[in-house]
Order: structure tokens, then C-alpha cells, then sequence
């Protein structure tokens, strides 16, 4: 039997939909949260100076993406096709690019300078993103990719909790389909049963 040790921060992020993918596959696992003081110590032992990073076995992953596609081909959240790993994977590279946006917005030092930003997130670059991520969930069964859940379906719902709380607003309710792919995700059994549990953070 595998042991899974996940390291990151004592918040939501990419951290979230590694915890999801565990906890959907009824995976015991140890969630390491680590805070500000701690990680300029742990640091220069990552692989590439980032979290999260996740040991299976002792044997340390990182890149929080390929860990989800990892995670999600070993317990049946992948593809059933390259055509379908595609679709998957253009999704992810899209949740990427939002992340990086927010992770740009939020780690501005200059309050007044992100609050300047924050509309056009809110109005212009965000609603640019979801307006099409709910489309595709339209056309897709409820589902980012033919009609299944898989891994990706985790790795947005996850990561948009922390989005929404970036920015102070609950930017997916305004997107019917996103809206209801969440509350279906957050009603499996499993995973209702991890966000019941899981520690209160602010992100």
C-alpha cells in the first residue's frame, strides 16, 4: 500500500484539487501545511524551490499539475484516449495561466497598485475565462471533457475557491454551469466528507 505525504501551504491553491484526488481515490494521506517561517528553511530542499510537492513511497513529486495527471491516471480520472488527454490538458494549461494571473495580482507588495488591478481582473481578464470554461462545461455533460469527471474537473474546483477568495468576490455563482459543476464535485461522497473535515483557511 502507497503512503502519500503532501507539502504546502496552509491554504487552498494548487494544493487543493492534490487533496480532492486523494481524498475522491479514499487515499490516506498526510497533509503537511507549512507556514511563512517554515519554508525559508524548507525551500532550498524542494526540488525547484516551490510546493507543492507530494511523496509517494518516499519518492518526492512537484508541479502540481502533472502530480493531478498523475494522480488521476493511477485511479481511473484520466482519459480514455490521447484525444481525450488533450482536451484534459488544455484545460489545465488554462487553469494555469488564470493561476498565474492571480498569483501575479496577489503578490503585488503595493496595496494601492493591486487594488487599482482588481477591477479589471473582476471585470475584463476573469469573466474572459470563465465565460468559457462554463461554455465548455455546457457542452460537455457538466464535465470540463466528454461527459466524465476526471482529474482536471478537480484541479479547477479546487483552485477557484482560492480565485474567488483572491479577489473577494464569488466570481463562478455568475456562471450557471461552473456554478452547478462545482456544487456537483463538492456533493460526492468523498469529497463532502474531505471539505467537512479540512482545516479553515482564509485562501
Amino acid at each position: 500500500m502507497c503512503t502519500y505525504k503532501l507539502t504546502y501551504f496552509n491554504v487552498k491553491g494548487v494544493g487543493e484539487p492534490i487533496r480532492m484526488i486523494l481524498s475522491y481515490a479514499g487515499k490516506k494521506f498526510e497533509d503537511v501545511r507549512i507556514e511563512k517561517d517554515e519554508w525559508l528553511q524548507l525551500k532550498p530542499k524542494t526540488p525547484f524551490g516551490k510546493l507543492p510537492i507530494l511523496e509517494i513511497d518516499g519518492k518526492v513529486l512537484h508541479q502540481s499539475a502533472a502530480i493531478c495527471r498523475y494522480l488521476g491516471e493511477e485511479f481511473g480520472l484520466g482519459g480514455s484516449s490521447k484525444w481525450e488527454n488533450l482536451q484534459i490538458n488544455m484545460i489545465a494549461d488554462t487553469i494555469q495561466d488564470i493561476k498565474n494571473i492571480m498569483s501575479h495580482f496577489y503578490r503585488q507588495l503595493d496595496a494601492e497598485a493591486r487594488e487599482k488591478k482588481r477591477p479589471e481582473l473582476l471585470n475584463e481578464t476573469i469573466p474572459f475565462y470563465l465565460e468559457r470554461l462554463d461554455s465548455i462545461i455546457k457542452n460537455n455533460g457538466g464535465y470540463f471533457v466528454n461527459n466524465k469527471l476526471t482529474w482536471v474537473d478537480f484541479y479547477f474546483a479546487g483552485f477557484s475557491e482560492t480565485m474567488e477568495s483572491m479577489l473577494n468576490a464569488k466570481v463562478c455563482e455568475k456562471y450557471p454551469h461552473i456554478l452547478q459543476h462545482r456544487n456537483n464535485l463538492k456533493n460526492i461522497p468523498e469529497i463532502k466528507k474531505w471539505i467537512s473535515n479540512r482545516p479553515k483557511t482564509e485562501i
